[in-house]
């Protein structure tokens, strides 16, 4: 497989979300695993998904984007990603409005002075799109726990895709949960086919949500736009907030507005440009 040796990479983050943006529109080839692990070391280039710019094969599109985490998988979605590669568009093209394809859908990007908006689409209850293992007839609340069986420290999650598979636990303080314990073992459950983002969600009122996430592939992460999204679609299924809610991380604030008219969720929070370069073999892992 050829390498990414010498090609152009953007460093950005969403939130702390670490996201890596290739543009590789000019010479397509896929990202290998491999090196997006080797790149992925602490004193390299750690990140949390790389972002690979494609030609889209759609009129109107601005390009495809295939989502790559840490540990080399593939993701379907990545809301912080997505703001980042839109700011890098934006800033290409001087275009506000810009447009995505992913394997998930449509991605539908609007930036303006008060955030990037991302459409992610809506979101899909389904037990068979989630998916799970199994026919599950309520998604609302799984019979899925952690720790020990008499006192679990997390039980009974609300699931829902938003582009890739997420496992919400609403708790009453979310400070007091290690998901750095706990994350690994129900990210590779056995009712998730496909492993799942895990999150650990505080409601402190009908429209603010205190969330921490596991994310699959990257382990804990400041900031998860996807799992944001997902965590406020499901707190409005069982009644405990409003449509429209702020979700705060560790790295901030996104605005979920999950629209009633045509039940697509919306997702509003900033991105940032850190510095750019030109990736090295020694960056990723290939020897002569």
């Amino acid at each position: 497989m050829a390498s990414l040796a010498d090609r152009p990479f953007v460093k950005m983050n969403g939130l702390g979300n670490e996201i890596v943006v290739l543009d590789l529109r000019d010479g397509p080839m896929p990202v290998p695993p491999e090196e997006a692990r080797a790149l992925a070391r602490p004193d390299v280039l750690p990140f949390d998904q790389i972002m690979a710019l494609y030609p889209a094969a759609v009129p109107g599109i601005d390009a495809y984007v295939r989502i790559i985490n840490a540990d080399g998988s593939e993701a379907g979605a990545c809301g912080n990603g997505t703001r980042c590669i839109a700011l890098y568009e934006y800033g290409r093209t001087g275009r506000a409005h810009i447009r995505f394809e992913s394997i998930a859908g449509l991605l539908d990007c609007n930036v303006s002075s008060s955030g990037i908006t991302v459409d992610m689409g809506p979101p899909r209850f389904g037990w068979a799109d989630i998916p799970l293992a199994g026919p599950v007839a309520d998604t609302r609340a799984l019979d899925i726990q952690a720790g020990p069986a008499e006192a679990p420290a997390l039980a009974h999650p609300a699931v829902v895709n938003v582009g890739n598979p997420h496992a919400v636990f609403f708790v009453p303080d979310a400070a007091a949960v290690d998901l750095g314990r706990y994350g690994p073992e129900l990210e590779r459950h056995p009712a998730f086919p496909d492993r799942a983002n895990i999150s650990v969600a505080q409601v402190l009122s009908p429209d603010h949500i205190l969330l921490k996430v596991w994310e699959r592939g990257a382990g804990l992460t400041r900031a998860c736009g996807s799992a944001a999204c997902a965590t406020a679609v499901c707190a409005a299924r069982l009644g405990l907030t409003c449509r429209r809610v702020t979700v705060t991380l560790p790295g901030g604030d996104l605005t979920i507005d999950w629209r009633e008219a045509d039940d697509h969720i919306l997702m509003t929070g900033p991105a940032e440009l850190e510095f750019s370069g030109r990736l090295t073999p020694d960056m990723l892992g290939v020897t002569a």
